[in-house]
């Protein structure tokens, strides 16, 4: 993986590899306005040091919940400027994420009844088999 920012002239598959993403990553991003599609310089595409920071600052957003489209709603906020959109940004993620995870521990908490149902009795059918039955 790619640490030094300073570098320039990475390929498709060195951004990749510094994004820790696969190049088609690359280009769906690309299609999607996150990342910038870089003119041609004798033939081949070359990023530097700004879009690997683009791209792991994508990276880490994903992986605190936010959708690709908040994504590039904070990619378009000035750092310095843009704090109470920011802001109002990560509370609607983190009541998104609070409803997943009460949707979750419900989910857990019918499944281990049925776990429990199950186990109780070793004739009939099946508890965890007939919830999921149509009809």
């Amino acid at each position: 993986m790619t640490t030094d920012l300073t570098i320039a002239g990475l390929t498709i598959a060195g951004l990749a590899r510094a994004g820790g993403v696969g190049v088609e990553t690359i280009r769906y991003y690309q299609r999607r306005g996150l990342l910038p599609v870089p003119a041609r310089a004798g033939g081949i595409r070359r990023y530097g040091a700004e879009e690997v920071r683009r791209l792991r600052f994508i990276r880490g957003a994903q992986g605190a919940g936010f959708t690709l489209e908040e994504i590039a709603e904070l990619l378009s906020l000035d750092a310095g400027e843009d704090r109470t959109r920011a802001r109002e940004l990560a509370r609607h993620r983190i009541d998104a994420l609070d409803a997943r995870i009460a949707e979750l521990t419900a989910a857990r908490d019918a499944l281990a009844r049925l776990a429990t149902a199950c186990g109780a009795t070793e004739s009939g059918p099946c508890p965890i088999i007939t919830a999921f039955e149509p009809g």
